[in-house]
């Protein structure tokens, strides 16, 4: 595991969409998985930038998010779909068409769980998987549990996380108690990992890259992985 400790956000977020960039320039059809959330904002509008510019080509780029809040449609200004178009998919010249998120408002849950995990497998797996991390260590929205959950599925959101959430919402009983995340073992079959974290992450941070790998810390499982870099923001 890569441990990159930057000065700033603005570095940090640079600095991903720099990789992140690497890795269009390498192979323009990969396969970005991709997060949402306060810490890869300054990434989007990294590439957003390099787009414009005209040095990044989205065209024949494949997404897959990690996950959407059930119950919330896509042009709900909350759910994940609307900030991924907002953030990035609107502003680059990504396909529409090849943009992926899991169907929060799906009829049958565990069915769109097997729908979701085959989509993610029929593009061979991604080539990157950019990650946030969640005060508890959740990564996607794998709560602390038992065990590591291994494919897409849905889950009951920790009472941190709701709180944690709560910021973007006008109340904290507006905020989903569920979701349909990645599993942690569809994460680790991305080809290369990039954890962002800011400067409140620090803690869990290094509890995640050099305490115990547990359930109790899902991000611990990165330690196992063959390519994970984490780039932390020193403010």
């Amino acid at each position: 595991m890569k441990i990159i400790r930057v000065e700033s956000y603005e570095k940090m977020s640079a600095l991903a969409a720099q990789i992140i960039g690497g890795q269009i320039l390498l192979k323009p059809n990969c396969v970005l998985g991709l997060a949402t959330g306060s810490s890869p904002l300054g990434t989007y509008q990294g590439l957003v930038r390099a787009c414009a510019e005209g040095l990044l080509d989205f065209s024949q780029v494949r997404t897959v998010n990690l996950d959407e809040y059930c119950g919330l449609t896509g042009d709900n200004p909350q759910s994940y779909r609307y900030f991924m178009d907002t953030n990035l998919f609107h502003k680059v010249n990504v396909d529409k068409a090849n943009t992926y998120l899991p169907n929060g408002v799906a009829g049958d849950m565990q069915a769109e769980c097997a729908r979701y995990e085959a989509l993610v497998e029929s593009l061979g797996w991604p080539d990157l998987q950019l990650l946030g991390i969640g005060h508890n260590g959740h990564i996607g929205f794998n709560e602390p549990a038992p065990d590591f959950p291994v494919r897409a599925h849905t889950v009951q959101l920790a009472e941190s996380t709701i709180q944690a959430n709560s910021r973007l919402f006008q109340r904290i009983e507006d905020v989903p108690t569920s979701a349909v995340t990645m599993g942690i073992g569809t994460i680790m079959k991305a080809k290369k990992v990039l954890l962002i974290a800011g400067a409140d992450k620090e803690e869990i941070v290094e509890r995640a890259c050099h305490g115990p790998v547990t359930p109790q810390v899902p991000a611990s499982i990165l330690q196992l992985h063959r390519d994970a870099t984490v780039i932390l923001s020193k403010n």
